[in-house]
């Protein structure tokens, strides 16, 4: 510049903004808290709703129902995913016209809390038997209080929006009454029964357990090899066995729960295997086999039993075949039958008979039964009417053996402390000392554990309350079934869209092939079954329940005004029953319900009752991790298929786990877990939002900090392209505003890109596809928008006075903020709010008030869009020639080029002369020809047909826009173009 030129920085429009690149969130974020609480956007949503209320303006009602955490401990990443997702959701419809409500809850009974307790009494040396059951309870209960004022805090430090001052909590008074009232449905409709068949039982905590309830880790077993031997009884005729070979034999079977051994009534075989007769010829002697035994196994397993026993190959032989036919005539006897001391326990006979469940895969071809213990031999012989001849109740609460069972009397199956006990040695050494066990080992392998005291559970038979699901519902609520497996089934397939389309898989599955619903639990903190029983009476009597509306309203009506420790106050069961009774003749029931049947009962109590629930009673969306298929999905649907006949939900999402970055599972052992709370102080929310928007949700998804690191450099490109924008808008005024027809072409194909795009954002909100949203968004505004638009248009924006193309420019990109800022506030909750309230800053202004812009459908324009194609090809073919030239040192700057751009098809050429294509390329000139390209020419193999020769521009710099033009200097202005001499006026 000469000395004498002036300097024109100051008469650029150069961008203005006060919008910190530097985002700050972690420091910021509680502060858009603050204010949204301040200005109450969520109840101001349900205020503008209201309004338009059965006018044509209004708003279809969306309700996502909350699967409720547990009220015990700090959020994990899990919870995090969770809850971002269902903002998503809230959020998204909400802006796309929906009176979308989220009434937030959580699951406050249960053995976790009581649990809790139990520990803080064990430290104080006291035990909670000793306390009132009602001073219990209310531990329990201020326990839980405690944690939602938690957790209700760290959801909200999220940007998670909702009903939080109004939530929802089982432990509610209005939430028992209705949790007791859904039970008592179950009581008058037919489907309530009290039963006494295996159940998954923790000896640990003394209570019986739900599958969802149960989590499955290794654990190494007992596994033993057990002599059952055929005797030869006389039948009714007198006549003796046929197949006289077999007397003296041995059934041999397999189990890795030595402990059900003296609870055996039975072994079954296969029908369909191939079976045989083998001797001992031969053994070593460490083997617990002598010579001349013979036993009777699956010719697929034999070799491996032999093995086990320690037998070689040529230590035995296989004398015959023995058929199903020869099997079904034997009878067996318990190995410790007639055992010194045995008192007769064992003695009687077992049952020998096919099985569908036998397998020829491990084991001997053989089952023990221990019906008590196994639910699928307890559908055996219930099937067969004969439970009364095969279940035991050997097995205590605690898990140990009932003290007069000889041999084993209070030996326990499990320790106090959850690891394994001395019943199972006892077995094993009782078998060995009568010379009834053949093998014995170790095995791996996967088993069952409470998820809560993490201890092994067992299959014990016990007295349980159960819905039965295959038996007529009397309540006449018919359309989809008779049944609740029917309604659930049918409703699963007629009612319910899924997301992703698998869990629809995974739940019919599981409930076609679920037994009954085990209602009871034998605990203290939870809603009691409100049920009385005939006392003396047996559950087939048809009076055994008492059914009584009148007794049902009043245990309602109290539960209401009280609590649910109204059933355990002083005189409840004289209340309850009034004077229409006489108490002396019915028990009260104390077992409480399982928390499945609350959490699954929320629906009558959120969505049916409230008046922001759902005006149908039926949520448009569950969303929850994929374990809730069978838990919180399952039981919701068992439970409303029960007293309302159908699905409670239109709409079932389900979302994978959270893995550290490598894809292992989060373990504090381990020590690779990411909290959120963590994630929110070094990166802020927003970035943990960003996290699970670009996550493929439906699958697990990996976070670390290199990982989070990556999303943090996608979030400054973007927050970037917003800060362009807020800079070019200062002082924007719709007298600035320009009518898309009278746009240049290039503003006009950005208004059809945004065209394409809202539908797309659309589509993608409404399907729950938040990563594909993003994606979109994010390739829109930085391919197009900030590595193409805004490259562009910077040299009119910053040099251009107050030209067409200027104000034109300035509108599109008024255009552009309005759209992304509210098409990314579901997922960017608080930096668009920072973007919005940069240029609307309003006393109560909120982008979480605006819904998305509507978008004129003549903005499309596919003949241009097809155009303009054509141009950034051939762009992409300049830029790159030059940016050769500026490697090698030849420019410094694109604007320094004028190069000459050979194009072969006559079409795209027209195209090009059409626009100023030297400014699409950001050169000072170019030269469009179709003669054909030079051999020096630079070319893209991808685009055939275009080569680029490089040019020097010819004239002066303007020492305002920097072009290279050859009238610099002609002009008023000294060193300027003609362009920035008009502009300076």
């Amino acid at each position: 510049m000469c000395a004498d030129t002036p300097d024109y920085k100051e008469t650029l429009n150069l961008p203005q903004t006060d919008f910190p690149m530097r985002a700050g969130l972690p420091k910021r974020e509680p502060e858009w808290l603050e204010r949204w609480a301040e200005i109450g956007v969520y109840d101001r949503l349900r205020d503008k709703a209201a309004a338009k209320k059965g006018s044509d303006e209004a708003r279809k009602p969306f309700t996502l129902h909350d699967g409720p955490p547990y009220a015990n401990g700090h959020l994990h990443i899990g919870h995090a995913l969770n809850k971002i997702l269902k903002d998503m959701v809230v959020r998204s419809q909400q802006m796309m016209g929906r009176d979308a409500r989220y009434i937030p809850g959580w699951d406050c009974h249960g053995l976790p809390i009581e649990w809790k307790i139990e520990e803080q009494y064990r430290q104080k040396g006291s035990n909670k038997d000793d306390v009132p059951v009602v001073d219990f309870r209310q531990e329990c209960r201020r326990f839980a209080e405690g944690w939602v004022d938690i957790q209700r805090e760290e959801f909200k430090r999220l940007g998670v929006t909702g009903n939080w001052a109004d939530p929802y909590l089982t432990m509610d008074f209005h939430a028992e009454a209705v949790i007791a009232g859904e039970f008592q449905k179950f009581l008058m409709n037919g489907t309530l029964y009290q039963g006494s068949k295996p159940v998954m039982w923790s000896p640990i905590e003394q209570t019986a357990l739900a599958e969802a309830e149960v989590e499955y880790h290794d654990k190494e077993s007992f596994t033993i090899w057990v002599k059952f031997k055929v005797v030869d009884p006389v039948a009714g005729d007198g006549a003796k066995l046929k197949n006289r070979d077999l007397v003296g034999s041995y059934v041999v079977i397999w189990t890795t729960t030595p402990w059900t051994i003296p609870s055996n009534k039975a072994v079954v075989f296969g029908e369909d295997f191939a079976y045989g007769l083998y001797e001992v010829t031969g053994t070593p002697d460490e083997s617990w086999a002598n010579v001349g035994d013979r036993f009777i196994l699956a010719d697929k397993l034999a070799g491996d039993v032999m093995t086990r026993a320690r037998l070689q190959d040529d230590m035995y032989t296989r004398v015959r075949d023995v058929t199903a036919e020869e099997l079904s005539g034997l009878s067996l006897q318990h190995p410790l039958a007639g055992a010194e001391g045995g008192n007769g326990e064992w003695d009687d006979l077992r049952d020998f008979r096919a099985a569908d469940f036998v397998t020829d895969e491990e084991g001997t071809g053989f089952v023990h039964c221990a019906p008590s213990h196994g639910m699928e031999e307890y559908e055996l012989y219930r099937d067969l009417g004969m439970l009364e001849q095969v279940i035991t109740y050997n097995v205590l609460d605690d898990g140990s053996f009932r003290s007069e069972l000889p041999f084993f009397g209070g030996k326990y199956i499990l320790s106090r402390k959850g690891k394994e006990g001395d019943a199972n040695k006892a077995v094993i050494d009782k078998l060995i000392e009568v010379g009834g066990l053949l093998a014995r080992g170790r095995i791996k392998h996967s088993y069952p554990h409470s998820w809560r005291s993490k201890a092994p559970v067992i299959f014990r038979n016990t007295p349980q309350w159960f819905a039965a699901i295959d038996r007529e519902v009397g309540d006449g609520q018919d359309t989809y079934g008779k049944t609740i497996r029917e309604r659930a089934l049918t409703s699963i397939d007629q009612l319910v869209t899924w997301t992703p389309k698998t869990g629809r898989n995974r739940l019919y599955s599981m409930i076609e092939a679920r037994p009954d619903w085990v209602l009871s639990r034998q605990r203290a903190w939870g809603v009691p079954l409100t049920c009385f029983v005939k006392k003396g009476g047996l559950p087939t009597d048809p009076d055994f329940l008492l059914r009584d509306a009148a007794v049902n309203a009043r245990i309602v009506a109290a539960f209401e005004a009280e609590g649910a420790d109204a059933w355990y106050a002083e005189g409840s069961k004289e209340r309850f029953l009034g004077s229409d009774y006489d108490h002396d003749e019915y028990v009260q029931v104390f077992d409480i319900l399982d928390v499945w049947f609350d959490s699954g009962s929320t629906h009558a109590f959120v969505l049916r009752d409230r008046e922001d629930g759902s005006e149908d009673g039926i949520a448009d969306l569950y969303l929850e991790g994929t374990d809730q298929h069978r838990g919180w999905f399952h039981s919701s649907m068992l439970q409303s298929c029960g007293t309302q006949g159908r699905a409670p939900y239109r709409g079932v999402l389900t979302h994978g786990f959270t893995l550290d970055a490598k894809g292992v599972k989060m373990s504090k052992s381990i020590g690779n877990t990411i909290v959120p709370e963590q994630v929110v102080k070094q990166y802020g929310a927003d970035i943990l939002r960003l996290w699970v928007a670009q996550s493929d949700y439906t699958s697990d998804q990996r976070i670390g900090d290199e990982i989070l690191k990556g999303v943090a450099d996608s979030y400054r490109r973007l927050r970037n392209t917003m800060r362009f924008m807020l800079g070019s808008l200062s002082e924007f005024t719709e007298a600035d505003r320009v009518a898309a027809a009278d746009m240049p072409e290039l503003e006009r194909w950005v208004l059809h890109r945004l065209a394409e795009l809202d539908h797309q954002v659309r589509t993608g909100y409404a399907k729950y596809d938040f990563q594909g949203v993003f994606q979109a968004i994010f390739t829109f505004a930085t391919v197009d928008l900030s590595s193409f638009y805004f490259d562009i248009r910077k040299d009119v924006l910053y040099c251009d006075g107050d030209s067409d193309r200027r104000r034109a420019a300035r509108t599109v990109l008024d255009i552009l903020y309005h759209r992304l800022t509210t098409w990314l506030a579901p997922i960017l909750t608080f930096t668009m709010e920072e973007v919005w309230l940069e240029r609307f800053p309003g006393e109560k202004s909120s982008v979480h008030l605006e819904d998305f812009p509507e978008t004129p459908a003549d903005w499309l324009d596919e003949p241009l869009a097809a155009k303009w194609a054509n141009i950034r090809q051939v762009r992409r073919v300049v830029t790159a020639a030059l940016e050769v030239q500026r490697q090698d040192k030849v420019i410094g700057a694109s604007l320094e080029a004028a190069p000459v751009v050979h194009v072969n098809d006559a079409e795209v050429l027209s195209a090009l002369k059409s626009v100023a294509f030297e400014d699409i390329c950001i050169t000072s000139d170019v030269v469009l020809t179709k003669d054909p390209s030079p051999t020096e020419a630079f070319r893209l193999p991808e685009a055939a047909g275009i080569g680029v020769v490089f040019e020097m521009a010819e004239g002066e710099k303007c020492q305002r826009c920097w072009k290279i033009l050859t009238d610099v200097g002609n002009h008023s202005h000294p060193g300027t173009c003609a362009r920035c001499d008009e502009a300076l006026g």
